[in-house]
């Protein structure tokens, strides 16, 4: 399983919400492309880098940061916040992004989000499915949807997606555990035989120990994302270097 630490930026800082509630912020780092360097030093291989700036405001904003972490380490970096246009992706991954998520624009806008997919193809293109209650969260996790979760998931896969993250938002940034129950329940629904493509799945939210790692894996996830249980030294990145290497 992948080990994906997370970066959030606002005003060019590393910073952590709760909730994706924007009121609970705590910068961590002043400097993000510091943080970055050091997540490499340990073995890690790939970022997911969040422009919460670009998810307020509808538009990329941070991607000056995507470009000095793409070009001064060798990290794989998924960028994602506020992606709505051509242009956003274009600036993305001219920037250094390997892959994009896109969130609220899967949902808001289905006809520009698969034009992508079949574009770019499906190993550059991340669907953001952040959930409340298994209805589908929006803009920054601002809005909740009526969409049901699993079956937005599988609308993408019969398009050809692979990668799925999938947020709890009830769990983000709590360090209460992940959903295992959630991501038992994606994985059982959307990766049947009779569905063609296989959902990778990448936990994310309330990563709060090192033992929930082997549990995620055990399930099937092929990644996870873990934010706030680094900052707060919860889950060490000596643990993590071990579990790379292992």
């Amino acid at each position: 399983m992948r080990i994906i630490p997370a970066i959030d930026i606002i005003d060019g800082k590393c910073v952590r919400l709760s909730k994706g509630d924007y009121n609970t912020k705590i910068i961590y780092n002043e400097n993000p492309l510091e943080v970055a360097k050091e997540f490499e030093a340990h073995g890690i291989e790939y970022l997911h880098l969040v422009d919460l700036d670009g998810a307020k405001s509808s538009r990329i904003i941070n991607h000056k940061i995507l470009e000095q972490i793409a070009t001064q380490t060798k990290l794989k970096i998924d960028f994602g916040g506020g992606l709505k246009s051509d242009e956003d992706l274009k600036i993305a991954f001219e920037s250094g992004a390997n892959q994009i998520t896109g969130g609220s624009i899967a949902v808001k806008n289905r006809e520009i989000f698969e034009k992508w997919i079949s574009k770019f193809g499906a190993d550059k293109i991340i669907l953001g499915a952040d959930a409340n209650n298994e209805k589908v969260a929006v803009s920054g996790w601002l809005e909740e949807s009526d969409q049901e979760l699993v079956p937005f998931i599988q609308g993408y896969q019969s398009k050809g997606i692979q990668y799925v993250i999938c947020t709890d938002i009830a769990k983000d940034g709590m360090l209460e555990g992940p959903s295992f129950d959630l991501y038992e329940k994606i994985l059982k629904s959307c990766n049947v035989k009779s569905s063609g493509v296989e959902i990778k799945l990448i936990a994310s939210g309330g990563i709060s120990t090192f033992d929930e790692l082997p549990k995620l894996a055990e399930l099937g996830c092929e990644g996870t994302i873990i934010g706030k249980a680094i900052y707060e030294g919860r889950i060490s990145m000596k643990q993590l270097e071990q579990y790379i290497i292992s």
